[in-house]
């Protein structure tokens, strides 16, 4: 896979809204014509009335006409800003759904390693970040080649010799923005990444409060985020000075070439000059060229402000590139079985990690449409690794693994996902057509009867993120009653009795079992003898291998 890098990255989503940009450049440079248009006619009018001795009723049509090229300057203006904001949404959409398609691809097993708050920032923070790069800076990068010839040609026409000044000053504003350029990415790539910590570091915290509480660690947790703030801040302020130094020596660069520019045509109106053109100065002419010099700079000052939008850029672009950059562990397309009884087949397979050796390796293993398969082993030994292969959501090291793509599939985790919402928000995840009796059924099923009756807004009762208001044992069989309503014929449970008592668990095997006979495949990692007894398959994760005990 061809690495991508975060200049790359941004000139690919550039390519998508070209056309719209390059319109916004074209409004932007029909703008800063109209304010030539404005600056040379307020100098002929100036020149009229003071050298030539026109009265001002005379020149009543040409006042209505510079009013009419300021009117038509803020039409192009807004034009320009409209063509690029409407580019930079859609880019931005566009970036983050990408980024999200690339978790979604990176699947559960890569999700499980990552910072929820640290992606939360790059996911919005980070993707709204490229607003100014594209709504600012890119359209103002071409504007700053266009607009400036545009004036120094009609400086040229006035006097070439001012025309040579400004061409001479105009290199030392871009070069020191390169400079300049260098410190400021790498200074927002460093807040960038600052401030994606101190998301993940105060999420963290927020989640361990009852843990931090329990043992009195709060104060020292206090602390630790009061620390990683003033870091950021402190990010923030060098990012902010290195700006407003910027922005200060490219006024004093434009400052000195305005200087230059006034003091020749000064000393040339005096006569001190008489080289060139400089004899042949008027006041309509010196007056243009001394208004233009200013609007020469315009478009480099306008990038300059603009400048640290691009590094900003940058700098959030290299944590999402980092996350576009990554190999998926998912396989894309899961070949079919070879055998027309079986639902999936593992062959010669291997599970390993980057950073660990294979946790399983030659598995050879044959699963047919209405096994009840029950896998144990030690903690560690592979079990949640053999249940993420067979869902889907990674990829064998090594071997093949093919899987019934025609049979949906239904997964219960360790620690189910339960919503903020009332419980018939939680099981119309599964099912979300499903009606008050069919939620009903599902909930008697996975052993809920007696807290579906004690509460006395039933379906309705609202519980918390996680489960709060339920117990442990309350939320795994929730979690099951969901994967009762889905249609999957092939179940994937990891430790599905882990939380509940002998009574309830053996309801629950119960109606497992039920639900097995009408056609589903059960697979479950457990550490329960109730559940291998109710299994007609049992494997078992023994030193990097999978093998079947007899039953």
């Amino acid at each position: 896979m061809v690495t991508m890098t975060p200049r790359h990255w941004l000139a690919q989503l550039a390519k998508r809204e070209r056309r719209t940009l390059m319109w916004a450049a074209i409004w932007g440079v029909l703008a800063g014509g109209q304010t030539a248009i404005l600056v040379v006619g307020l100098a002929w009018l100036i020149d009229q009335l003071v050298i030539v001795g026109r009265s001002p009723s005379s020149l009543v049509p040409v006042f209505i006409g510079l009013v009419a090229v300021v009117l038509l300057r803020s039409l192009f203006q807004a034009l320009q800003e409209s063509c690029s904001a409407q580019a930079s949404l859609r880019i931005r959409q566009y970036a983050r759904q990408v980024l999200l398609d690339k978790m979604a691809a990176l699947g559960p097993v890569w999700l499980t390693r990552q910072q929820s708050g640290a992606l939360a920032t790059q996911s919005v923070e980070h993707i709204e970040a490229l607003d100014g790069y594209f709504a600012r800076f890119y359209p103002q990068l071409r504007i700053v080649v266009a607009l400036p010839l545009l004036i120094l040609c009609v400086v040229g026409w006035f006097d070439y010799l001012a025309a040579i000044f400004l061409l001479l000053s105009a290199p030392l504003i871009p070069l020191f923005m390169a400079l300049v350029g260098m410190g400021a990415e790498r200074l927002n790539r460093d807040q960038f990444m600052a401030v994606s910590r101190l998301s993940a570091h105060f999420i963290d915290r927020v989640r361990g409060m009852t843990t931090l509480q329990l043992f009195g660690h709060t104060k020292a947790a206090q602390q630790d985020v009061w620390y990683a703030t003033d870091h950021y801040r402190r990010l923030s302020m060098r990012t902010l000075r290195l700006a407003f130094l910027s922005s200060a020596v490219l006024e004093f660069f434009a400052s000195v070439a305005i200087a230059v520019v006034a003091m020749y045509v000064g000393f040339g109106l005096l006569g001190y000059i008489d080289y060139g053109p400089s004899p042949e100065l008027t006041l309509f002419s010196g007056l243009a060229v001394l208004l233009l010099a200013p609007e020469f700079f315009q478009p480099l000052r306008t990038l300059s402000q603009h400048y640290h939008d691009r590094a900003a850029a940058l700098g959030a672009a290299e944590s999402v590139v980092a996350i576009l950059n990554e190999t998926s562990v998912v396989a894309s397309e899961p070949a079919l079985p070879r055998s027309a009884q079986a639902l999936i087949e593992l062959d010669q397979v291997a599970i390993n990690y980057a950073e660990r050796a294979a946790v399983l390796s030659d598995m050879n293993v044959s699963i047919n449409a209405g096994d009840v398969v029950a896998i144990t082993g030690e903690s560690g030994s592979g079990k949640s690794s053999l249940l993420a292969l067979l869902a889907g959501f990674m990829a064998p090291s090594h071997g093949e693994c093919r899987v019934d793509v025609a049979a949906p599939v239904a997964w219960l985790d360790q620690a189910p996902c339960i919503l903020q919402g009332t419980l018939a928000d939680n099981l119309h995840i599964a099912a979300p057509e499903a009606d008050v009796d069919t939620l009903t059924w599902a909930l008697q099923r996975a052993g809920l009867t007696e807290l579906l009756s004690s509460l006395p807004q039933g379906l309705e009762t609202t519980i918390g993120e996680r489960g709060v208001g339920l117990s442990g044992g309350q939320v795994q069989r929730l979690a099951l009653a969901r994967v009762y309503l889905s249609k999957a014929q092939l179940v994937i449970l990891d430790e599905p009795t882990a939380s509940l008592d002998a009574a309830t668990e053996s309801v629950v095997i119960k109606a497992l079992l039920e639900w097995a006979k009408e056609g589903r495949t059960l697979v479950m990692a457990t550490h329960h003898p109730a559940v291998v007894a109710a299994a007609n398959r049992h494997f078992e994760c023994r030193s990097g291998q999978l093998v079947e005990v007899a039953i």
